[in-house]
């Protein structure tokens, strides 16, 4: 099913980019006949209706509209010798010079900074008002995206795309897991449902794309804390341990800077303890007794196959641990400190260094051998936590506990944003969907797909909503997704 033409004309002028990017455009001596704002509705349309990102693409969507649309788009205009309809030079010539404006002068591996601002609008401007403030959740993943360029030669540098590098990225066939790929990274976040709260559309709000060198995170966090220099909320950030094992600096720290709460898979190097904090142990994103037992403290996550019986073992183990945690008594100051107290002290377990807890009833953890010389986190009541302590892995649900799992699965959203756009049904962003070079007219071409995408979502989840009120109100369950994965046990155990 298309989108009406009226929406993506919505779209492109409620998120103002054509006026800004004709801003920037030199004033030519000769008229041009396509306005920014129609070649942009064009680049919709080619996409809309499934077609590969060519500039020919765009012409032939251009000149197949009804003869009042290309009239008022400016496709067919009156010149002295008559009427003259839309050429494709003329479509590639307002594209290049498009492609010039929004274009660095040094290119650094990342987008301008107009070209940025006009990625951010025209996502938000594809967000329904009544969809803006259902959730300030947001899933966050990266993917890859080859360029049309054939790699440099060993040892050169030359070739179409200077712009471009080689990355790594994971494969699901048979055989190595990784791959290197000679492209860009392209960065996505993902609206998905709060914790407890309805389900909403799945619509990406924002991205960008990025070299591989130095990577896509640094690039990304820029993006994610200008929504809240730009007012928007942000909340729960998911994401996996390609962005948590990051420095601190490049993810985490300017995040919660910016308000938001992270909830994130760890890297096998970060788990376990890393160290000790005025005696406490730090472990997981955050700070244990010295007393703790070590098989508690290397807990690692859940697997996916994992039985109901192994994740009932596994949540009494996390639930057993929180009892050693030290807890906040007092939230974030401004430089990021905060005050923790010993979990006797808040009679989570008995030790005998603090004789109220043993007043306690024995179904709490207690310390048989509470050391000789007790360290401060042992000693006082509370003890001052800097920002610096597990900056890069403090997190909203402690890790790997039945909450952090159930909450972390929503990021799966992100993984279904990628998977759409990479659904050879709908649009390929595989390499020769897009034959043009550069960072910015991938750039640009993914910032018009990406809209087009989330009024699909929308579609779908209208239709979806709809069908339940259906059921509801004739007295049936919800229809529920039909698993379609058959594993070797399933197999087995199915009868010839």
């Amino acid at each position: 099913m298309s989108i009406p033409l009226a929406v993506l004309e919505d779209i492109i002028d409620t998120s103002r980019a054509a006026p800004r990017i004709e801003a920037l455009l030199p004033a030519g001596v000769r008229h041009r006949q396509l306005p920014v704002r129609t070649l942009l509705t064009g680049m919709m349309l080619t996409l809309d209706d499934r077609r590969p990102a060519y500039l020919t693409e765009v012409h032939q969507a251009l000149i197949a509209l009804p003869e009042p649309d290309q009239a008022r788009l400016g496709v067919t205009e009156n010149w002295k010798t008559g009427p003259h309809q839309l050429t494709y030079r003329q479509v590639e010539h307002a594209f290049g010079l498009v492609i010039k404006v929004l274009s660095k002068d040094q290119p650094d591996g990342a987008p301008s900074g107009d070209l940025a601002g006009i990625c951010d609008d025209l996502l938000e401007a594809s967000i329904p008002a009544e969809h803006k403030d259902t959730s300030a959740a947001l899933a966050a993943d990266w993917t890859d995206v080859e360029s049309f360029s054939r790699p440099p030669p060993r040892g050169t540098t030359q070739c179409a795309d200077p712009e471009a590098s080689w990355g790594h990225r994971n494969s699901n066939l048979p055989g190595p897991k990784g791959e290197m790929f000679f492209g860009y990274y392209l960065s996505a976040a993902t609206m998905t449902r709060e914790e407890h709260g309805p389900p909403v559309p799945e619509l990406a709000r924002r991205m960008t794309l990025s070299s591989c060198h130095p990577g896509p995170v640094r690039a990304f966090t820029k993006v994610l804390t200008s929504m809240a220099a730009a007012g928007i909320t942000l909340g729960d950030i998911l994401a996996d341990s390609g962005y948590a094992h990051r420095d601190a600096e490049a993810w985490a720290i300017p995040l919660r800077q910016a308000g938001a709460q992270l909830i994130q898979d760890l890297h096998p190097h970060d788990r376990g303890p890393q160290g000790t904090h005025q005696g406490a142990i730090i472990a997981n994103g955050n700070l244990y007794r010295p007393a703790t037992p070590k098989t508690l403290l290397e807990l690692g996550p859940l697997g996916p196959a994992a039985t109901l019986e192994q994740a009932t073992a596994h949540d009494a183990q996390t639930a057993e641990l929180a009892r050693y945690k030290l807890g906040p008594v007092s939230s974030d100051d401004t430089d990021g400190y905060h005050r923790a107290a010993c979990p006797a002290v808040t009679g989570k377990i008995r030790c005998p260094l603090r004789p109220g807890s043993m007043t306690l009833d024995r179904n709490r953890p207690e310390i048989l051998t509470p050391p000789e010389h007790p360290p401060a986190c042992c000693a006082q009541q509370t003890i001052t936590v800097p920002p610096a302590v597990a900056a890069k892995t403090r997190q909203k649900h402690d890790y790997p506990s039945a909450a952090h799992r159930r909450s972390y699965t929503r990021r799966t959203g992100s993984e279904r944003t990628f998977s759409t756009l990479k659904d050879p049904a709908t649009t390929s962003i595989a390499r020769g969907w897009c034959r043009l070079t550069g960072l910015t007219p991938l750039t640009l071409w993914i910032a018009c797909l990406l809209p087009v995408r989330n009024q699909r979502i929308l579609d779908a989840f209208d239709a979806r909503q709809a069908d339940t009120a259906r059921r509801a109100a004739a007295g049936l369950p919800p229809k529920t997704r039909r698993r379609r994965r058959q594993t070797l046990t399933s197999l087995a155990a199915t009868p010839p």
